[in-house]
């Protein structure tokens, strides 16, 4: 299975859209809270390139962007490839 990593923010709808996507597929993944860690806020902009939204997503350390781009993946069929790797 593969290994995904959310940076959300508590009480986002889109952090919680793409957790549940993610439950939905019986997917583990780490869930860092970032919103309020500054160091973890870093990480996640420089690990993303730039982007300060909430959630941003990671499966195998590849980011995949953020909630609505997860969702873009699955419905044309290419997030159940990456989690199965």
């Amino acid at each position: 299975m593969a290994d995904v990593v959310l940076y959300t923010k508590p009480g986002c709808p889109y952090c919680t859209a793409a957790k549940s996507l993610l439950r939905k597929k019986g997917v583990d993944f780490t869930d860092i809270v970032a919103s309020n860690d500054p160091e973890k806020k870093a990480e996640m902009i420089q690990k993303s390139g730039g982007r300060t939204t909430f959630p941003q997503i990671f499966i195998d350390g590849k980011h995949i962007g953020g909630s609505d781009d997860i969702h873009a993946l699955d419905a044309r069929g290419g997030l159940d490839p990456l989690l199965a790797a």
